[in-house]
């Protein structure tokens, strides 16, 4: 633990373990004049700790059980070489997480797509194989069935959508990814198709005037969301027209311009944000609310005083991250009425400090980060705005916290909450284990810690029932695993064991890729195309 918490407004005491090395990482806010935006180091930038904690077994193909307590890796036991993270911040003691994520790719081989068809064809027939997205794929019209040779107790690919488009050199975004009932969605650059969940059969497709440029993972309770697109078709357009999409009836709703809320608004990276009946538009220094079910605009940012430039919403909640006009540009969270924007609380920042990610908004748990002294910070805040506790625990972590890289306030996808515990992947080398802790947010410490195995990958997917649900990630010769962990980290139990035959390199190479487990079934997409007018893999399901 370091010292007792200073006032907020009083720059952090530095810490006896020193400054992280790195770049300054992205953030909200921006303080000293900072661009929130700034370029990310590309992707291979040394991390700020190389060493990874000691590979364990893997789980047998048929057998869970994790390695027993007092062996490297077992859950609750620390890895065999401590990494300290504690740094000093404003607040007690602080997790300090690593640098800047990588996307690594999957081996990219030729397996041939059966039992499923490319996106437009509305019948489950095999079509020709599948073009892993490198721009290397054969074409042609072998079909193979990416089911044989299942091994006892492997489940199934119930179906694997692939595209064929022809797109810019740069490739077309396909980030969108829902599941609504018996409907998944996805977008390809202009248009969201709905499928079939059981067999892929096409329902949908919703046409948009310019390209898809920001979505929300969240839906209503009814199964609708709002998307962004492009006000027109040149790379200069702006990324500032919102449409409101019934994914469960495939039909449109209401459309918008937004409007900007002052001369220096400017619609850069621009994300959105759900919650009940309200959706925000944000941007780099203003936000914008609007009623989902009307396209109403609630409000818009101040004019003065701390300045809201993007919320983060959930459970009937909206937490905004604002910076404030005085000396130092610090920056202030805020609780938001969703129907009026007015504070309730607010949370000041010392000097320098900006928020990075919100991981959950009931509880606040908010990552932290200084760009001058590199520290990290991962603060809990009570019901009233005031600091509860901070986390601390073993391990190197990443503000990207998986391979799908996100910009946006709530885009750390694998990281996951409920209302007691944060659930924080560690890094992931590759051919190194990685493994998933589970962090208290009353005491601030770790509970338990589950690893992947040795060389494999663990992400969170979901909190439910008590329980995580967690994604083994596939290997280009062995098919991933959906795995439910108790509350307690004890024993996995396998949802789904996904084949590990041709199937298993097509899974493991999804670029950057989107996943969600519904109804016993789990959803792999990718967020990207290379758009080169060859097949190329876009949605691929498993199940029982």
């Amino acid at each position: 633990m370091t010292e007792p918490p200073q006032p907020p407004n009083q720059p952090p005491t530095p810490s006896g373990y020193g400054h992280l090395p790195g770049p300054p990482q992205q953030g909200y806010g921006y303080p000293q004049g900072e661009n929130p935006y700034a370029q990310q180091p590309a992707p291979g930038h040394q991390q700020p700790y190389p060493q990874q904690p000691p590979t364990v077994a893997a789980y047998p193909a048929h057998n869970l059980q994790p390695p027993a307590p007092g062996t490297p890796g077992a859950p609750g036991m620390p890895p065999k070489k401590k990494l300290t993270l504690i740094a000093a911040a404003s607040v007690a003691a602080v997790l300090v997480l690593g640098g800047v994520g990588y996307v690594a790719f999957g081996g990219d081989e030729d397996p041939k797509q059966p039992v499923a068809q490319e996106s437009g064809d509305a019948k489950p027939s095999a079509s020709p194989s599948v073009d892993m997205g490198d721009g290397s794929g054969p074409g042609g019209n072998q079909q193979t069935d990416l089911n044989a040779g299942r091994k006892q107790g492997e489940d199934k690919v119930l179906w694997l959508k692939t595209t064929k488009i022809d797109g810019p050199g740069a490739g077309v975004p396909a980030k969108g990814q829902w599941v609504v009932g018996d409907t998944v969605a996805k977008t390809v650059d202009k248009t969201i198709k709905g499928y079939a969940v059981a067999d892929g059969k096409e329902k949908w497709t919703i046409t948009f005037p310019a390209k898809i440029c920001g979505t929300t993972r969240a839906t209503t309770d009814d199964g609708k969301t709002v998307v962004m697109y492009a006000d027109g078709p040149s790379d200069t357009a702006n990324c500032n027209q919102i449409r409101m999409v019934d994914l469960k009836a495939g039909k449109e709703g209401w459309s918008k311009e937004v409007a900007k809320e002052s001369a220096f608004d400017m619609f850069l990276d621009p994300s959105l944000a759900m919650t009940g009946d309200v959706v925000t538009v944000n941007r780099l220094t203003r936000a914008t609310a609007f009623k989902i079910s009307t396209g109403e605009k609630l409000f818009g940012s101040p004019s003065e005083g701390c300045v809201p430039g993007a919320y983060a919403a959930g459970s009937g909640k909206l937490i905004g991250i604002a910076t404030c006009n005085d000396a130092d540009m610090t920056v202030e969270v805020q609780d938001a009425d969703p129907a009026t924007g007015k504070k309730t609380w607010t949370y000041r920042l010392p000097k320098g400090w900006k928020v990075s990610r919100v991981y959950s908004v009931d509880p606040v748990v908010l990552h932290l980060k200084n760009a001058s002294s590199k520290e990290n910070s991962v603060v809990v805040l009570g019901p009233d705005g005031k600091q509860r506790t901070t986390l601390s625990g073993e391990g190197s972590f990443s503000t990207e916290c998986s391979m799908s890289y996100d910009d946006s306030l709530q885009g750390c996808a694998t990281a996951v909450a409920d209302a007691g515990t944060l659930y924080l992947p560690t890094k992931a080398a590759i051919g190194k284990a990685n493994e998933i802790v589970a962090f208290d947010l009353t005491t601030g410490k770790a509970k338990w810690r589950v690893p992947a195995g040795e060389g494999r990958t663990l992400e969170p997917v979901k909190a439910a029932n008590g329980q995580l649900i967690a994604y083994r990630k596939a290997e280009a010769n062995t098919g991933g695993e959906v795995l439910s962990i108790p509350a307690d980290g004890s024993t996995p139990t396998a949802l789904l064991r996904h084949p590990s035959g041709p199937s298993a390199p097509i899974e493991s190479s999804f670029y950057s890729p989107q996943v969600d487990y519904a109804d016993g079934r789990f959803f792999i997409s990718t967020s990207r195309l290379l758009a080169q007018d060859k097949d190329e893999k876009l949605l691929m399901v498993f199940g029982k």
